[in-house]
This record gives C-alpha cells, structure tokens and sequence, in this order.
C-alpha cells in the first residue's frame, strides 16, 4: 500500500489566488478531466487531500481496452481472459469477450497526470464551496480560499459540493459498502463468490495483482457489515487480511451538475451497479466533463452550455444504469439460495450467452469514447 505522503505542519502553507478551473479530487474522474483540459490554454488547479497516487480506492481493475486507448498499459499488473464464479455448489468459468486488467493504481494516477501536462496540483482537504456561475465560485480549503469560475466535484460519494438538503449518508443511502485486503500471494485466477456465508446481498471477490492478491466483500446494504467476512474469504484462501482499504459505493446515478458545479466520478453516482465497477465510468464522464470545459474555455460554448450538454449526456446512461440496478436486487433476491443462484449461472453459462451479456456490459461507457 502507497506510504502517506501528504505535507504536515509548516509544509501546509496558506492557499489563495485564482484558476480558470478548479478540480476538487485526483483520482480517476478528477485526472481524467484535467487530461481533457491539457494544452486548452487554461489555468487548470486540481486539488486533493492526498498526493496523486497516494491512497488506492480499490481493487483497481478494468476492461483492458480502456488501459490501452488511453496509453496507461504500463500499469498493467496482471490481465485476464476468464471470470471464475463459485457458489457453495458450484464453480463455473466464463470466457470474457475482452480481457481485465488489474494496475497500480499510483503508477496509472502518474500516468494520467502526466498527460494532464500543464496543470496544477496542491495537496488541501476541500471542505465546501460559496458562490455562484455568474459570479464565480470560492472553493474552501484547509489552507485556504480560491476562486474559479469553472468547479467540479470529483472528490467522491461524500459529495462535498453539494449544498443540497437530499445529500445521502450512510447507512441509510443509496451506497453499497465494500471492504478488501491486500496480502501478498498470487493466482492465475479472476475470482468472485455469490456465496450468502459471506454476504447475504452482494458478492466477494480475488483479484490477483502479480505479486499481491486483492480480497474482498462487497455488500448492496449498507446496513451489513463486511469486515468479518472479508477476514473469513481470506482465511479461507490461506492468505492473512493484511492491508485493509475500504469505501462506500454508489449504485444509483445522483446529479452531475448543481448550480453552476460539475460533478463527476462517485460524486455523480458514476458507479455501475451490480457490480460496482467505478473506475471505467469515472473515466468515461470524466472525459465527458472535460471536453465541455475544454468547449467553454475555448469560447466554443457557455458554462450554461455545457451544464445543459453534460447533465443530458450523464442523463442519457440512467436506462443502463436502471437495468444494472435490478440485476442487483435478483442478485440480493438470489443470492441467499445457493441452488436457485447455482441454477441461474448455470442456465447463463453457454459461451454465446456470456458473449451477449459481456459485450453489452462492455458497450456501457465504452473505451471507443477514449481518444
């Protein structure tokens, strides 16, 4: 796991001035926004409580297409061209119709970064903001105040942008919650379990990264706990539950946009669900949300604008997301019954159904929008 690296103390030195555009988060969202903004001619400042690369948010795994149309193969630790399900009566191998991938996530955070070229980045906890599109808008730091007129939010499922009275918290929230360990070990195999002696609604998981395995349990009820589970899944794949990460999910698509604010990446609910796979969608409307900024900065839109075309492209993907949800609550439904589960993937495990279902799957923010 990444060693913390955020400046302490006298390093924390007072924060003020200006930007044409200020990106609150630099995880996947966040950095693909900024990479969409280099070379505009804009003074783009993104903010993070963390160094870039810093802290993982997760397993860190995606369709290796994406990988590869946005240069970051370099990252790659280990790719797969099967999925392997068990549950407490079965295991069945699917071949995927693409392969994934699991990366380092500091070494992909600095190659995105180095794409964004020419912009900005300080270390500062973003607490709120004040302001208004017409006007332009004061970010609120822990060092500081600064002001932009073009703000997103990709700062994650806290939403910290908003000022809305609905914001959701957990437990009672449309979140999922997940937990992972990062032992030392390694595998040949892609691996999930629909087994309820983990989790009752939701799912576990192996992901192996070269040298470390990524062990996890992932729950669509934020009400169930999933730091035991995670700890049995471990012990019973021989490895000890060293490196604990772990975050809230959103599975419903939220706002992508709030007076005049652009939100991106978990902030927006760009988390697919059933499988809360974030990164691919985070990258996606990240690339989105860049190139309307890049439209404004360049005189080619309004800020209007480009709220209008962002929030109806971010509209445009609620059907998918719909469909994704009630697989989820089958899942949920399911799940608790070992051999109606069992039944289910076996009836879905012919190679042209797989097929069918992946690549629709992969068609949901797909890499060809990657430029």
């Amino acid at each position: 796991m990444p060693v913390r690296a955020t400046k302490r103390g006298a390093e924390r030195t007072p924060l003020s001035g200006d930007a044409d555009v200020i990106i609150c988060g630099a995880s996947f969202a966040g950095l693909a926004i900024a990479r969409e903004l280099a070379g505009s001619g804009a003074d783009v400042l993104v903010l993070d409580r963390y160094e870039i690369g810093e802290k993982q948010t997760s397993a860190c795994a995606i369709p290796t297409p994406w990988l590869d149309r946005l240069d970051l193969g370099a990252s790659i630790r280990q790719s797969f061209n099967d999925l392997v399900y068990h549950t407490p009566r079965a295991t069945l191998r699917w071949e995927l119709p693409w392969t994934f991938s699991t990366f380092d996530y500091e070494g992909l955070c600095s190659l995105l970064w180095d794409q964004a070229a020419d912009a900005r980045f300080e270390t500062a906890t973003v607490s709120g903001r004040s302001g208004s599109h017409q006007a332009g808008f004061t970010v609120h730091t822990d060092r500081g105040d600064l002001t932009a007129p073009l703000v997103v939010d990709a700062l994650g499922w806290r939403r910290v942008l908003s000022t809305s009275p609905d914001a959701i918290q957990p437990p009672n929230a449309r979140l999922s919650r997940g937990l992972e360990v990062h032992p030392k070990g390694t595998s040949d195999d892609l691996e999930l379990w629909l087994d309820p002696a983990y989790v009752r609604a939701g799912y576990s998981w192996s992901f192996p990264a070269r040298d470390e395995l990524r062990i996890g349990v992932g729950s669509f009820d934020p009400h169930d706990h999933v730091k035991h589970p995670t700890v049995r899944l471990a012990a019973d794949l021989g490895c000890p539950p060293d490196g604990y990460q772990g975050n809230w999910i959103p599975h419903e698509l939220r706002d992508a946009t709030e007076d005049g604010i652009f939100f991106a990446g978990d902030s927006a609910g760009h988390c697919l669900p059933t499988t809360a796979e974030g990164i691919r969608p985070a990258l996606y409307f990240g690339l989105a949300c860049g190139r309307e900024l890049r439209h404004v900065i360049e005189g080619r839109q309004t800020h209007a604008q480009a709220l209008r075309r962002y929030a109806e492209f971010h509209e445009g993907h609620r059907y998918a997301w719909r469909w994704l949800l009630r697989v989820q609550h089958a899942i949920g439904h399911v799940n608790p019954r070992p051999r109606a589960m069992t039944a289910t993937l076996r009836a879905l495990s012919h190679p042209r159904t797989v097929e069918w279902a992946f690549s629709h799957y992969g068609r949901i923010c797909s890499p060809a929008y990657a430029r």
